[in-house]
């Protein structure tokens, strides 16, 4: 089917998205031993605030009357998509490696296909079915390290397990997003931010206090305005766009374009090595987004 001229600017936003969240990924790995994850997350998201907060200042006191019959909800975004999400991400990257990170991120789709069904009772075409197992077998696939075998012993690494939970998190948040209010993006991302922010600094104390805690250098603060510009402000803007143009179910396959970006950067990047098992992994996610774009089920924008 082919995709109409809204479905191809909602195709490139979610691709930049997950370029960016590709990054992400990089970033955090970057960051291990110049910036401890949880100073991270919040000098990520207090960068981000203030950067929303410079421009976006206006906008928001236009559509304050609005935003504050939303807060709770609007904050929850905040807590638990941005800033846990991003706690648990960039903790998982100590103990696994940035293209496992990349690829386990495309295990989403499935929990959000789960969600919109057994809530929502949102079908999904027999392509979006299809797609969504390929992802499936390609996440095994890097999780086992190419040895599915492994998986029956829950032999898992400590990191991939926290990269679980985070995509748990963001699922969640994605499948919220129906419920976003109708205000100015540049609203949204301020109040967001705020929470996100807010919520990330009793962490970042904490981590600083227990001893756990690296201050920043230079690379690490290079490493946190990357992340505030790129992953926070704009792949969250094209990511909740994108969400609002095709639905959730859709939107979601694109996080499969993750790891393929993920994984290229880390071999660019910081010169992982590329195994079998994750070239059959990659073919295995691209496979999915073709297959689940051919015939997809129209979700209702949210």
């Amino acid at each position: 089917m082919p995709a109409k001229g809204s479905d191809r600017i909602a195709y490139a936003l979610l691709l930049f998205t997950a370029l960016f969240w590709g990054g992400n990924a990089i970033a955090g790995k970057l960051a291990v031993g110049h910036i401890s994850p949880m100073t991270l997350t919040f000098a990520r998201w207090f960068a981000a605030f203030l950067i929303m907060a410079a421009f976006g200042w206006p906008q928001l006191r236009r559509d304050w009357s609005a935003v504050r019959n939303h807060v709770p909800l609007l904050l929850a975004y905040g807590i638990f998509g941005f800033a846990l999400f991003n706690i648990t991400l960039y903790t998982a990257l100590k103990y696994t490696s940035a293209i496992n990170v990349a690829i386990e991120q495309s295990a989403m789709p499935m929990f959000i296909f789960l969600a919109n069904f057994a809530l929502f009772g949102m079908r999904v075409s027999l392509s979006q079915i299809l797609g969504f197992c390929l992802s499936v077998v390609g996440v095994a696939l890097v999780a086992s390290n190419g040895n599915l075998a492994r998986l029956a012993t829950l032999d898992i690494n400590r990191g991939d397990a926290l990269m679980i939970f985070a995509v748990l998190l963001y699922s969640g948040y994605t499948v919220a997003l129906r419920y976003k209010p109708a205000i100015d993006w540049k609203s949204l991302m301020s109040v967001m931010a705020f929470s996100a922010m807010v919520t990330s600094l009793p962490f970042a104390i904490w981590e600083q206090m227990s001893g756990n805690g690296i201050r920043p250098d230079m690379r690490g603060l290079a490493v946190a305005g990357y992340t505030a510009i790129f992953p926070a402000i704009l792949a969250q803007v094209f990511y909740m766009r994108g969400v609002e143009m095709i639905g959730g179910n859709r939107a979601g396959l694109f996080i499969n374009g993750v790891p393929v970006f993920g994984a290229l950067l880390a071999i660019a990047i910081l010169g992982e090595r590329f195994q079998t098992f994750h070239a059959m992994a990659l073919v295995l996610v691209i496979g999915g987004i073709w297959m689940a774009e051919r015939n997809p089920a129209r979700d209702k924008p949210v």
